[in-house]
């Protein structure tokens, strides 16, 4: 097992909870390999298992940061009125650190500032297992996807995606 260290790490080990440390290949310029899914399938991962975590912000200045698994794209009206917002972006590449303390391509959806707001989309009960963001850039964690809800336990779950 790599010998890495974060916050999301020690949230699970704190709860004794069993998770297995994916490598990711970086790239030259220090980005994750873009066959995440073909690294997954080697390993008898579901490739559309990954917990993807997409920062939002709006114009009240608000980040929520949105949980979602599989191929489904955030509908971006039912955000906005879930949130009560009448404007929504992406969060810029600078303003998700900021945001989340994480780097963008390690941004789990636990294990975050209090103020930051979460949003977890019903797909993401789809699997028995799930892939989330570690917090270190070059690596993801596999765990069991009850033992990541119980983690989510103050987040808001619905329909936040079309497919």
């Amino acid at each position: 097992m790599a010998d890495i260290h974060s916050p999301v790490i020690d949230l699970l080990t704190s709860k004794n909870i069993v998770f297995e440390i994916i490598e990711i290949q970086l790239s030259e310029d220090r980005k994750p390999i873009r066959d995440l899914e073909v690294l997954l399938s080697v390993k008898g991962l579901d490739p559309t298992s990954v917990v993807r975590s997409v920062v939002f912000k709006a114009d009240s200045g608000q980040y929520t940061l949105l949980a979602v698994a599989g191929v489904g794209r955030a509908d971006w009206g039912i955000l906005r009125k879930h949130l009560d917002e009448r404007k929504l972006r992406m969060a810029e590449y600078d303003e998700v650190p900021e945001a989340t303390d994480y780097v963008v391509g390690a941004v789990p959806p636990i294990a975050l500032p209090e103020a930051l707001r979460v949003l977890v989309d019903k797909s993401v009960r789809n699997y028995q297992n799930v892939v989330i963001g570690s917090g270190v850039l070059g690596y993801a964690l596999a765990l069991n996807t009850q033992d990541l809800f119980t983690l989510l336990a103050g987040a808001e779950e619905g329909e936040f995606v079309k497919v």
